[in-house]
């Protein structure tokens, strides 16, 4: 028996994944901000907790007043509440009840080839998605050379403006949070749950030690 093929399956399934891919990007887009950073430029930091919590760049948001945009167009004052430079990561909060918190994947679970969307304002072009693929994982030497942290290498297209802004998977879920440009389209994201194990090593230390608003780590990450 001759079983007849659907010419229009190829067609349905690049539907269902154009479907898939823009309601990933709106929901990423609805906890991604613009961080401002005064004289010292600007970046992109996501909504990582419930409480007004956002993740940038250190290199982003390590000195100088701060002004957060919001995805609905309101700009608010941001305060920080702890900062590591060696892995590049600042948690900032802003005084915002009921912000929508990005959905979190666990980066121990990113694959290479699977697909992978950069978020962020480069160039100062709001809300810009790029997208590619995870090339590769492996690991950087962190500032202080004291040993090194995991990262994910993707060929998603960053430029000045995505740093502190999520790397998505094909759900919307962040994976991580691109910190560096690498030559050429390479770009180098810093994995969820190293950002994880940074944002409650914080909120822990400022609940028990009440050393807010800022302070720099120095201590290796927790894995």
């Amino acid at each position: 028996m001759i079983m007849e093929r659907d010419v229009n399956t190829p067609q349905k399934l690049s539907a269902n994944l154009a479907e898939a891919m823009t309601a990933a990007v709106e929901r990423v887009k609805r906890s991604l901000v613009a961080v401002q950073n005064g004289r010292h430029g600007a970046g992109a930091g996501v909504l990582w907790r419930a409480g007004g919590y956002i993740i940038t760049n250190f290199h982003v948001a390590g000195r100088g007043s701060l002004q957060v945009t919001l995805g609905d167009g309101r700009t608010c004052a941001a305060h920080r509440v702890a900062g590591d430079p060696e892995i590049d990561m600042t948690l900032l909060r802003v005084d915002e009840p009921d912000l929508p918190a990005a959905m979190i994947a666990d980066g121990r679970a990113v694959r290479v080839g699977q697909i992978a969307l950069a978020v962020g304002h480069p160039w100062g072009q709001r809300d810009f998605i790029t997208a590619g693929i995870v090339s590769g994982l492996g690991f950087a030497v962190r500032g202080d050379r004291r040993g090194t942290i995991p990262i994910i290498r993707t060929d998603a297209g960053l430029a000045p403006g995505n740093s502190g802004g999520p790397l998505v998977n094909a759900c919307g879920a962040v994976i991580g949070i691109n910190t560096m440009v690498v030559g050429g389209d390479q770009g180098v994201a810093i994995p969820s749950h190293v950002v994880e194990a940074f944002v409650e090593r914080s909120l822990g230390d400022r609940l028990t030690k009440n050393n807010y608003p800022f302070r720099d780590h120095h201590s290796g990450v927790v894995m």
